[in-house]
C-alpha cells in the first residue's frame, strides 16, 4: 500500500516541484510522468535541488488530508513550522497551490481538512493578499468552465476557500476581499441542489463578525427589502434578525418599521421555525434564528405573545416532534433571560405539560428522551445565577410543580441541586415539607397522558391518591438532597431533615409545642399506614447515609456525637413530652423500661469511647433503640440481652475467653450476642450488616464453639432442619409497597390499552405449561362428560343429539370444573414463587451471615474454631456448584470459595495451637482425602483436597512430645544418614505430623488415582503435596514408580511418568535421600522406563501415544539428573533400546501417522538419542544416481496441495515431455522411457534422496556410501559444494556442545562410540561431552523443518546438478 502511494506521488510531485523551479507562467501546465520531466526543458539541477529537501515537504500533504485529526493538526503544524524557514520560497507558491487544489478534491472528509489547513496558513502569513488567494480559488474552480461532472466539487471548493478566509480571521478586516467573498457566497446560493442552505449559514457566519461600519456598506447588497423574501427561508431570517442587531437605523431606513409579530406575520413565523427544527434534527442542537426571536420579543415587550401564539399555539399545535424539541430547548434556553414573572408564565403553561408527558411516556429504550438535556439546560442556570436564590428557588418550585397525578416527573435523585445556594436549597427543603404535610394540589401544574385519560377508574383521579404519591415523592426528595450534602456545611440542614423524617415516621402530634418545631403543622390530608412505612423506610435509609458519611469523617467524633445518638436524644425527649407528640406504637412500661436502661447503658459506654469494643457496642445499641419504634416487642427482648452480654464482655478479663458461666443453665454472652446478630442479620439492611460485621470483629476472639455453630447451623441448613423455622429471613417491605406503587401508576399509560391481550396471552401460557392434566382432573371431566351423555359409548344405539338445556347444563359443569382447575393451578403456582422467594430470602441471609465467617477467618486466623470451619464451607461450596443455577447462588459459591481460599487455606497465620486434637485432625484429614476421591467434579475434589493440605500445614506447624518419644525407632532405621536427610527429620520431630499415620490416607488415594478410571484427583493436587512435603513424597514414590510398567492401564503409566517427572526435580525431595538411595531410586525409574521404551513406535491409541511422550519426557528429565548430579548409572540398555526402535519412529513420521504427537515424539527421542552421544540426523543433499533403481520407495507419502490424478491433462504431460527431449540433451548417460516425464524423474529422485536421509543411511550404491570414513571428520564426503545456512549453524551448535558433528549412520563413528561408553561407570565422568549440556529444543525444530516436502521440491535442480557433478569422472 505505501509502496503504491510513493508511486501515485512520484507520477505527480516532481511535475509540481519542475513548476516551482520554472517560470510563472508554466504554472497551468498538465502533469507529467518522471520520464516526461526528464525529456522535458527543465533545468536539471533546480530540480535536483527541490527534490533534495522537499519529500518530507510534500508528505504534509498527504497527511493533511487524513481522517485522523491528530495527524492533521501535526502535518499543518509542521508545514507552516517549514514555511516560515522559507517564507520568500518555491514552496510558498506550491503549498498554496496544492491546498486550494485541495478543496476540489473527490474525497468529501479531504476537503475540510485542506480548508483548515489553508484558513492556517493565512493566519501565520498575513502578507499574503486575500484577494489574490480568492483569484485563484475562482480561477482554478472556475463555475463557468467546469465540466459537468465536477461541478460538484467544483462548488465546494468555492464554499470551503471562502471559509478557510473567514477562518484566518483576516477577512472581516479587508473590505474588498469580503465583498467579492459575499458575491460568491450569493452565487453559491443559487446552487441549492449540491449546496442547499450552506452559503446562507456561512454568509450569516461572516456577517455576525462583521463591525457595524462595514455593516452600512453591505446591508444593502445582502438583504432583500421584501418582508416576504425575509421570511421565506430560516438563513434569511437570520440574516435580517442580525442586521436588527447591528444597524437598526439603517435597517429602519431600508425597509421601514417592520413587526414580526404582527397577526399575519406569526402564521408566517411558525412555519420558519418548523423548517429550522427539521433543519437541524440530526445535530439535536437550538437553531439561532429561534433565540434571536425570542431576544427581540423580549427587547420589544412582546413575549408573552410571541410564547403563547407562536410557540405554544403555533409550534405545539400539531404533533411534530422536531418542533417539540426545538420548543425544549428554547425553553431552557431562556431560563436565564426571563424574569421571575416570565418564570411563572412559562412554567405554567401548555409547554411544560407537553414536556412532563414526554418525560413519562419517553420510557423504552430505543426512545429519544430529552430529559439529560433539560437537566443541563437547568444545571447551567442555577450555577450562573448563584447570587439570585430567589429566581433558583422558583425554577426549582416550578419543575417541582410538574406532576403526574400527583407525582412529579422529576426524579427523586435530580442531581441539579447541588448547584442551589444556601437560601435557595433551605427553602426548597420548607416548601417539600410543607407540601409533604398539607399538600397544594392546585398550585400543581398537573396532567394525564392519553391513556390514563382512557381509564374509567375513578379510584385512580382522586386526590388521596395524588397526595400519597406525592408524599412518597417528597420524602424521597428529602433523602436524597441529604445524600448529596456536605457534612460539615449543612449540619443544620441534616439535623432539620433527620428529625423531620424521624418524627413522621413513628409520632404523632397531639398539642402543639415551641420547643418541638415538628409539631407546629397538621396534616391537611390525614396519612395512612401504607404512608408510613415508606417514610419509616426512607428514615432508615437516610440512617445508613448518615452512619456511612459519620464512620468516613472519623475527625469529627471528638467534636459531636454521632448522628444516631442525636436522633435517640431526640426520641427521649418526644417520649418526655408526652402531652405534645405520642408514639404511634405507646411503649408498654417493659419497653419504657428497656429504653432507660439502654441510655443509661450509653452513658456508661460513652465514658468508655475511647475503647474500639465500646465504640461498637454504643453502635449496636442504638441502632437496636431505633428499631424499637419500629419492632416494639422483639427490640425490647434484645436490647435487655444486648445490654446483659455488654456489661459481661467489658467486666470479663482477656484471658477467660471460653469460661463457662456462673450458672450452668445460663448461655455464656457470647452465643447470646452472635443470635441477636443473626437475628438482626436476617432484616434486609445495609447498616445493620455493617454494624454487625463491626461488633462481630471485636468479639471473634471470645467464641465459643457452641456460638460458631449457631452460625454454621444457618449456612448448613439441612443439618439442622429446625433453624429454618426458628430465623425467619424478613423481606424489605417498604420496596415492595414502592415497587407496587411505581408499577400502578408509571405504567398505567402502558398498560390499560393492552390488559386484556396480556390476560389472553397468560391463559395461554398457563394452557402449555401444564400440559400435564393431572389424573383425578381427568377423571372428573370424564364423570362430567359421560353424566351430560356427551361421551357415546359402544352400547349405544341411538345417534340423538343433546338438547338445549342439556347442552347449557354441561357448559356449566364443564366451566365450574374448569374454574377449580385453574384455581389449582395458580394455588401451585403460587405456592411455587412462595417457595422460590423464600429460598432466594434464605440465600441472601447465608450471604450476609458469610459476613461473619469472613471476619473470624481474618481477624482470628489461629483460633482453633477455625478447623471447625473446612467441612461447612467445603459443603456450601460442593452445594452451590450443583445448583448454581441463579445469580445469588452464584454470588453464595463465589463469596464462600473466596474466604476458603484466599483467607483461611492462603494465610500467612494459622493455629498453633491444636491442644488434644490431634487425633481428631488425623480423622479430618483421612476424611477429607476420602470425600476427594469421591467427587464427581476435579475442581470440587481441589477444594477437599486442599482442605487436606492447610490440616497438614496445621500439623507440622504445632508440637507435640509424642512425636518426640516416636523419632528414636524413626532414627534406628537410618542410623548412617547424612546430615542433608537429617534436617527434614529434625523439624519432623519435633511437630505433630505423625508420617506413619499421613502416608497411608496419601498412599491410598494416590493408587485410587493411578488405577481408578475416572478418578476427580489430578496431577497437580499431587504434585502440590510432593512440594510441600517431601518426607510424604518420599514415602509415596514406591507407589508412583511401581505404576509406571505393569498390568494398569496406559492413560495411568503416562500420569505416574508425569508425576516423577515433575516431582523428581524438586530440591527439597532431593534433601530428604541419601546419595545411594537416590542413585538406586534413579536407577528403578530408568529400568522402568526403558521397559516401557521397548514398546516404542507401537502405540494405536491417544493413551498409548500419550504414555510413549511422557515416557521419553521422564527419560530426558533423568538424563539432565544424572549429567547434573554425575551418577553412576549404566545407560547402555537405554541406548540400545533407543536405537531398536528407531526405524519404527521413522516410519511413522513418513507415514504421517498423527502427525503432531508423531513429530513431537520424535524430538524427544531425538533429544534423549544426542545425550547419549548419537546426533540426529541432518538434512543433506547426497548425491545418489542409482538411488531411484536400487531402492524403490514402497510407502506412500500423503501429499497436501496436490490435484488429483483423475484432474491432471495426460496430453499435456506427455506432448511436454516430447517438446523437452526434443529441445533439450538427456541429463543423465541412461536412456529413460518416453512414457515417463521429466517432472516424474525428479519427483522420484528427491523422494529416495529424501527418504535415505530421514532414516539416517545412505543409499545402496551411491558413491558417497563407499568413500573411506576413517575417523569422524568435520565434513562428511558427500556434502555438497554448498551447504545451506542451517546445516552450518547446527555445526556450531554440536561444537558449542563440545561434540564433534557425525554422522550416527557411518560405521567407524558409530564403533568408536560404542568402545568409548562403559558398560557400569560414572556416566558423568565419561569421556562423552554430549551429556554436559543439552541442546536446544530449537535445533530440533529446525531438523524437523528440513523434512518437510516443499524443501524436497524446491531442491530438485540442485539435485540434478549434483547427480551431473557425480557422473562425471
Amino acid at each position: 500500500m505505501r509502496r503504491d502511494l510513493t508511486r501515485k506521488r512520484l507520477s505527480s510531485e516532481p511535475t509540481c516541484s519542475r513548476n516551482m523551479a520554472q517560470t510563472e507562467n508554466q504554472d497551468d501546465a498538465e502533469p507529467m510522468s518522471p520520464g516526461e520531466a526528464m525529456k522535458s526543458g527543465a533545468r536539471p539541477a533546480d530540480r535536483q535541488g527541490l527534490l533534495k529537501h522537499s519529500r518530507e515537504f510534500l508528505d504534509f500533504f498527504w497527511d493533511i488530508a487524513k481522517p485522523q485529526q491528530e495527524t492533521r493538526l501535526q502535518a499543518t503544524e509542521k508545514l507552516l513550522q517549514y514555511l516560515r524557514t522559507r517564507p520568500e520560497g518555491s514552496e510558498m507558491k506550491y503549498a498554496l497551490k496544492r491546498l486550494i487544489t485541495g478543496l476540489g478534491v473527490g474525497r468529501e472528509t479531504a476537503r475540510p481538512c485542506y480548508s483548515l489547513a489553508l484558513a492556517q496558513l493565512l493566519q501565520s502569513f498575513e502578507d499574503i493578499p486575500l484577494c489574490s488567494i480568492l483569484k485563484q480559488i475562482e480561477e482554478k474552480h472556475d463555475l463557468q468552465k467546469i465540466k459537468k461532472a465536477m461541478m460538484r466539487p467544483a462548488l465546494f471548493a468555492n464554499l470551503f476557500g471562502v471559509l478557510a478566509l473567514f477562518q484566518s480571521g483576516r477577512l472581516v478586516k479587508d473590505s474588498e476581499a469580503l465583498m467579492k467573498s459575499v458575491k460568491l457566497l450569493q452565487a453559491l446560493a443559487q446552487y441549492y441542489n449540491h449546496l442547499q442552505e450552506q452559503p446562507q449559514k456561512a454568509l450569516v457566519d461572516i456577517l455576525s463578525e462583521v463591525p457595524e461600519a462595514m455593516w452600512q456598506e453591505i446591508l444593502p447588497k445582502v438583504l432583500k427589502v421584501d418582508l416576504n423574501s425575509v421570511l421565506a427561508s430560516p438563513e434569511h431570517l437570520e440574516l435580517f434578525l442580525l442586521a436588527h442587531q447591528k444597524v437598526p437605523a439603517k435597517l429602519e431606513k431600508l425597509m421601514g418599521s417592520v413587526d414580526l409579530f404582527s397577526d399575519e406575520n406569526i402564521p408566517r413565523l411558525v412555519i420558519v421555525l418548523k423548517m429550522a427544527a427539521a433543519s437541524v434534527k440530526k445535530e439535536r442542537k437550538l437553531p439561532t434564528v429561534a433565540l434571536d426571536l425570542l431576544r427581540l420579543a423580549l427587547e420589544e415587550d412582546k413575549f408573552p405573545r410571541f410564547w403563547k401564539e407562536v410557540v405554544e399555539q403555533g409550534l405545539l399545535q400539531k404533533q411534530f416532534w422536531p418542533a417539540s424539541y426545538l420548543c425544549f430547548r428554547l425553553l431552557g434556553a431562556a431560563l436565564p433571560l426571563l424574569s421571575k414573572e416570565q418564570l411563572q408564565l412559562v412554567m405554567r403553561g401548555d409547554l411544560i405539560r407537553h414536556y412532563g408527558e414526554h418525560m413519562v411516556t419517553a420510557k423504552f429504550p430505543n426512545q429519544f428522551k430529552f430529559a439529560p438535556e433539560m437537566n443541563e439546560y437547568v444545571g447551567t442556570f442555577l450555577e450562573g445565577c448563584r447570587d439570585d436564590p430567589e429566581r433558583q428557588l422558583a425554577v426549582m418550585v416550578a419543575f417541582t410543580s410538574l406532576t403526574n397525578q400527583g407525582l412529579p416527573v422529576v426524579p427523586t435523585f435530580w442531581r441539579v441541586v447541588r448547584f442551589l445556594s444556601a437560601p435557595a436549597l433551605k427553602g426548597y427543603v420548607a416548601w417539600l415539607r410543607d407540601m409533604f404535610l398539607q399538600p397544594d394540589l392546585d398550585s400543581l401544574v398537573d396532567f394525564s397522558t392519553s391513556n390514563q385519560k382512557k381509564a374509567q377508574d375513578a379510584s385512580l383521579h382522586g386526590p388521596e391518591r395524588a397526595v400519597s404519591r406525592l408524599r412518597k415523592w417528597v420524602i424521597l426528595r428529602l433523602v436524597s438532597i441529604v445524600d448529596s450534602l456536605h457534612m460539615e456545611k449543612e449540619e443544620a440542614l441534616i439535623e432539620e431533615v433527620a428529625r423531620f423524617c424521624f418524627f413522621h415516621s413513628f409520632f404523632e402530634t397531639k398539642k402543639p409545642t415551641s420547643q418541638i418545631p415538628e409539631t407546629g403543622q397538621q396534616f391537611s390530608f390525614p396519612m395512612d399506614g401504607r404512608a408510613r412505612e415508606v417514610v419509616s423506610g426512607a428514615f432508615f435509609s437516610l440512617l445508613q447515609t448518615l452512619s456511612t458519611q459519620f464512620r468516613q469523617e472519623p475527625e469529627q467524633t471528638q467534636g459531636r456525637q454521632s448522628w444516631t445518638y442525636q436522633l435517640v436524644q431526640f426520641a427521649d425527649m418526644l417520649l418526655n413530652h408526652s402531652r405534645n407528640a405520642a408514639p404511634l406504637t405507646p411503649f408498654t412500661t417493659k419497653q419504657r423500661q428497656a429504653w432507660d436502661r439502654m441510655l443509661q447503658t450509653l452513658k456508661e459506654l460513652e465514658a468508655r469511647s475511647s475503647e474500639a469494643k465500646a465504640t461498637a457496642f454504643q453502635h449496636l445499641l442504638l441502632l437496636v433503640g431505633i428499631h424499637l419504634f419500629k419492632s416494639p416487642t422483639e427490640s425490647c427482648d434484645l436490647l435487655g440481652d444486648i445490654q446483659t452480654c455488654i456489661k459481661k464482655s467489658l467486666g470479663e478479663k482477656t484471658r477467660q475467653t471460653r469460661s463457662k458461666a456462673t450458672n450452668p443453665q445460663e448461655p455464656p454472652w457470647v452465643e447470646v450476642l452472635v443470635e441477636i446478630l443473626l437475628a438482626l442479620l436476617a432484616q434486609p439492611s445495609h447498616l445493620i450488616r455493617q454494624v454487625a460485621r463491626s461488633v462481630f470483629t471485636h468479639i471473634c476472639s471470645h467464641l465459643t464453639p457452641r456460638a460458631l455453630q449457631l452460625i454454621l447451623d444457618v449456612l448448613n441448613p439441612e443439618q439442622s432442619p429446625d433453624e429454618d423455622d426458628n430465623v425467619v429471613v424478613m423481606d424489605d417491605s417498604e420496596k415492595q409497597l414502592e415497587d407496587e406503587e411505581d408499577k400502578s401508576s408509571d405504567g398505567e399509560d402502558n398498560k390499560n390499552s393492552a390488559s386484556e391481550e396480556e390476560s389472553d396471552e397468560e391463559e395461554s401460557d398457563e394452557e402449555d405449561r401444564d400440559g400435564d392434566v393431572d389424573p383425578c382432573f381427568r377423571e372428573q371431566l370424564m364423570a362430567v362428560l359421560q353424566a351430560g351423555k356427551a361421551l357415546g359409548g359402544e352400547d349405544d344405539d341411538d345417534d340423538e343429539e343433546l338438547g338445549d338445556e342439556a347442552m347449557m347444563a354441561l357448559d356449566q359443569n364443564l366451566a365450574s370444573l374448569f374454574a377449580e382447575q385453574k384455581l389449582r393451578i395458580q394455588a401451585r403456582r403460587d405456592e411455587k414463587n412462595k417457595l422460590q422467594k423464600e429460598k432466594a430470602l434464605r440465600r441472601d441471609f447465608q450471604i450476609r451471615v458469610l459476613d461473619l465467617i469472613e471476619v473470624l477467618v481474618t481477624k482470628q486466623p489461629a483460633n482453633p474454631l477455625v478447623l471447625e470451619l473446612l467441612e461447612p464451607l467445603l459443603n456450601i461450596i460442593r452445594r452451590s456448584m450443583r445448583t448454581s443455577s441463579t445469580k445469588q447462588e452464584q454470588d453464595l459459591l463465589h463469596k464462600t470459595a473466596r474466604i476458603f481460599t484466599h483467607h483461611l487455606c492462603r494465610s500467612r497465620h494459622y493455629c498453633r495451637d491444636v491442644g488434644n486434637c490431634v487425633e481428631t485432625l488425623y480423622t479430618q484429614v483421612e476424611r477429607l482425602v476420602q470425600q476427594a476421591g469421591r467427587q464427581a467434579d476435579s475442581s470440587i475434589s481441589l477444594y477437599y483436597f486442599n482442605a487436606s493440605l492447610y490440616l497438614l500445614r496445621v500439623l507440622k506447624g504445632n508440637t507435640s512430645e509424642r512425636s518426640i518419644c516416636k523419632t528414636p525407632k524413626k532414627e534406628k532405621a537410618g542410623t548412617d544418614t547424612s546430615t542433608k536427610a537429617k534436617v527434614p527429620k529434625v523439624a519432623q520431630a519435633t511437630s505433630c505430623l505423625d508420617l506413619s499415620l499421613v502416608t497411608p490416607i496419601y498412599s491410598s488415594a494416590l493408587r485410587s488415582f493411578l488405577t481408578k478410571r475416572n478418578s476427580p484427583l489430578t496431577v497437580p493436587m499431587f504434585l502440590s503435596l510432593f512440594s510441600r512435603h517431601p518426607m510424604l513424597c518420599k514415602s509415596l514414590l514406591p507407589i508412583v514408580v511401581q505404576h509406571v510398567t505393569g498390568q494398569t492401564r496406559p492413560r495411568h503409566q503416562a500420569q505416574a511418568c508425569l508425576l516423577l517427572q515433575k516431582a523428581l526435580p524438586i530440591r527439597e525431595l532431593r534433601l530428604c535421600f541419601e546419595d545411594p538411595e537416590w542413585e538406586q531410586l534413579i536407577g528403578q525409574i530408568l529400568a522402568k522406563v526403558t521397559e516401557n521404551l521397548r514398546a516404542l513406535g507401537e502405540a494405536q491409541t491417544k493413551s498409548e501415544h500419550l504414555k510413549e511422550r511422557s515416557s521419553l519426557e521422564l527419560l530426558n528429565t533423568l538424563f539432565r539428573i544424572i549429567n547434573h548430579e554425575k551418577l553412576t548409572v549404566d545407560l547402555t540398555g537405554v541406548r540400545g533400546v533407543l536405537q531398536s526402535q528407531q526405524q519404527k519412529l521413522q516410519q511413522r513420521v513418513q507415514q504421517g501417522e498423527h502427525s503432531t504427537g508423531s513429530c513431537r515424539l520424535y524430538d524427544l527421542y531425538w533429544q534423549a538419542m544426542r545425550i547419549l552421544g548419537v546426533q540426529r540426523p541432518k538434512l543433506e543433499k547426497k548425491d545418489s544416481k542409482e538411488g531411484p533403481t536400487q531402492s524403490p520407495v514402497s510407502m506412500k507419502r500423503k501429499k497436501k496441495g496436490f490435484l488429483p490424478e483423475t484432474k491432471k491433462r495426460k496430453k499435456r504431460k506427455s506432448e511436454g515431455t516430447t517438446q523437452k527431449e526434443d529441445a533439450t540433451p538427456a541429463a543423465t548417460s541412461g536412456d529413460q522411457p518416453p512414457s515417463t516425464g521429466k517432472r516424474k524423474r525428479k519427483r522420484r529422485k528427491a523422494k529416495v534422496a529424501a527418504e535415505a536421509q530421514v532414516n539416517g543411511m545412505p543409499e545402496a550404491k551411491s558413491p558417497a556410501a563407499q568413500s573411506p570414513a576413517p575417523k569422524p571428520p568435520t565434513t562428511s564426503p558427500n556434502t555438497p559444494a554448498k551447504t545451506p545456512k542451517r546445516h552450518k549453524k547446527n555445526r556450531k551448535l554440536s561444537q558449542v556442545n563440545g561434540a564433534t558433528p557425525m554422522s550416527p549412520t557411518e560405521p567407524a563413528v558409530e564403533k568408536q562410540h560404542q568402545k568409548e561408553l562403559p558398560t557400569k561407570e560414572v556416566s558423568g565422568k565419561s569421556p562423552q561431552p554430549a551429556l554436559q549440556s543439552a541442546l536446544p529444543r530449537k535445533k530440533a525444530r529446525l531438523s524437523l523443518a528440513s523434512r518437510s516436502p516443499s524443501l524436497f521440491q524446491s531442491g530438485a535442480k540442485k539435485k540434478k546438478a549434483q547427480l551431473r557433478k557425480g557422473s562425471k569422472p
